[in-house]
């Protein structure tokens, strides 16, 4: 039922997650009419969420440590509206790393490779047992391969 990454949810993003080799992390997703603020464009609040949830997520390519990041500063700045008739692509990156800390940076990218939206934030790690009673078999949590998944991405 997530938001952002939940199938479940009829009001999400349904969003996929991509490791890049670059080291950076990718989402991908359609925003529907449901997801609008002005008549045809992303809510900004819903840019601001998928922005920070895969910069939040970049953290987890680490796989020597199992932890969340959990927002505690978070800024973004628009460029560009987002139109609902296109796939959206989130590019996320870890620029700072500690014990307890880490900082990244992102962006959301349109379909002509414009960045609409640019946005930072600082996160602390978290085991997922701190953050909620959670079981990943009861919530469906899990890596699901898709036919549409694809073989590369343009990113240039």
């Amino acid at each position: 039922m997530c938001f952002v990454c939940g199938l479940k949810n009829s009001f999400g993003l349904h969003s996929s997650f991509f490791e890049l080799e670059n080291g950076e992390l990718m989402s991908v997703f359609s925003p529907g009419e449901e997801h609008q603020g002005y008549p045809g464009r992303l809510h900004g609040g819903i840019a601001a969420t998928i922005l920070d949830e895969t910069m939040g997520r970049a953290v987890m390519m680490d796989k020597t440590d199992e932890y969340w990041g959990v927002t505690i500063e978070f800024s973004s700045r628009y460029r560009k509206p987002i139109p609902l008739d296109s796939k959206v692509r989130v590019i996320a990156r870890i620029t700072k790393n500690s014990s307890r800390i880490f900082e990244g940076t992102g962006e959301i990218i349109l379909e002509d490779g414009s960045v609409a939206v640019e946005g930072k934030g600082r996160y602390i790690k978290l085991a997922l047992s701190k953050i909620a009673d959670f079981d990943a078999l009861e919530q469906e949590w899990a890596v699901v391969n898709s036919s549409a998944d694809p073989d590369h991405f343009n990113i240039d």
